[in-house]
């Protein structure tokens, strides 16, 4: 592909060479036409790339900046570029219409007006105020079985607070009274239109793209404290989500990503999402049956054994001052810090 394109840019720089010169070719005067001018080929060289840039590069969906003031952005092979100029966030008016697709058509013809970003200070987080996060208990048998539980006949469900959502790298704040804050990395699935009762055979073409997501519990909170599981698991800063928004397109097989979590630089957890009880396509399907799904909504899919409850002999869990790095393949990485709860 490569040779393809640059045998491509050659020819065309060429062709725009030949032009240059025979439009500054004077009749009375044939020594002009000797020379294309180096300003205008220099100009020429730009413009190229630039045309040719967007159109064969990868995008990946971010979001940065200071909380309460972030800004769209895109990753196109490497570099970091601000997409505010588009004049949309990643909310759910974006996904319902189409956004993905118009912001690469609107690249292709604006790639060199963007800002580049040197260094992203703060990722934010990867999507705008998800409608709902809907998540998937005990996905993994591993998982399962080290939580002593029985492997589900149908997808568990339970929901997380959407203010919950903070950016990937921000800190995460243990709750106040909380004695169990633990861990989980997690496959999240974006929905990109709105679903109802959609069949399995069409649960893809409902996908916007995937995030990065740890899906931060409280135990006592969730199992010791009656009630649903909601909440343990929906305490401010519990769900860092991101860096990246990835299309579809962009991961070759769904079924077959690493994911992994480290405590302290332990690794606790190693899994890959060919391990999942109920797949990506089944359970858009199967929870659109019970509810709508809206654009820019969070499927959460489930973690894989190494969680702090499933320690042996005994379970441990997360302090002030502890770093949690998480990362699944394709998808980027994140790194929050633990601190304690303040007035």
């Amino acid at each position: 592909m490569f040779l393809l394109l640059s045998k491509y840019f050659i020819d065309q720089l060429q062709q725009d060479y030949e032009h240059c010169c025979v439009a500054h070719f004077n009749g009375n005067n044939p020594v002009q036409a000797q020379v294309c001018p180096l300003s205008n080929l220099i100009n020429m060289v730009l413009q190229k790339s630039l045309s040719l840039s967007p159109k064969y590069n990868s995008m990946k969906l971010f979001r940065y900046g200071k909380e309460g003031n972030e800004k769209p952005g895109v990753l196109w092979n490497g570099i970091h570029t601000d997409v505010s100029k588009f004049g949309e966030d990643y909310d759910e008016h974006f996904f319902a219409s189409d956004g993905v697709e118009r912001l690469k058509e609107w690249i292709g013809s604006h790639y060199g007006q963007c800002e580049k970003i040197e260094k992203v200070e703060r990722f934010a987080p990867a999507i705008k105020r998800p409608s709902k996060i809907v998540c998937v208990g005990l996905n993994y048998s591993d998982h399962a079985k080290e939580t002593n539980a029985q492997t589900p006949v149908e997808p568990i469900l339970f929901f997380k607070s959407t203010t919950a959502v903070c950016g990937p790298n921000d800190d995460v704040i243990i709750p106040k009274n909380s004695k169990k804050t633990d861990w989980e990395v997690e496959l999240a699935i974006v929905v990109g239109k709105k679903a109802s009762y959609v069949d399995e055979k069409d649960a893809l073409l409902h996908i916007a793209g995937y995030v990065l997501h740890n899906d931060y519990s409280e135990r006592a909170f969730q199992i010791e404290r009656g009630g649903q599981w909601v909440k343990g698991k929906s305490c401010d800063t519990f769900a860092p989500i991101g860096p990246y928004l990835v299309t579809p397109d962009e991961i070759s097989d769904i079924s077959n990503l690493r994911l992994w979590l480290t405590v302290n630089g332990k690794m606790m957890q190693d899994g890959n999402t060919s391990n999942l009880i109920f797949k990506v396509p089944f359970l858009l399907h199967y929870i659109s049956q019970f509810m709508t799904l809206l654009p820019g909504d969070v499927i959460s899919t489930g973690t894989p054994a190494g969680v702090g409850l499933g320690q042996k002999p005994e379970p441990f869990y997360l302090k002030d001052g502890d770093v949690v790095e998480l990362g699944i393949d394709g998808l980027g990485s994140s790194k929050q810090k633990l601190v304690n709860w303040e007035k």
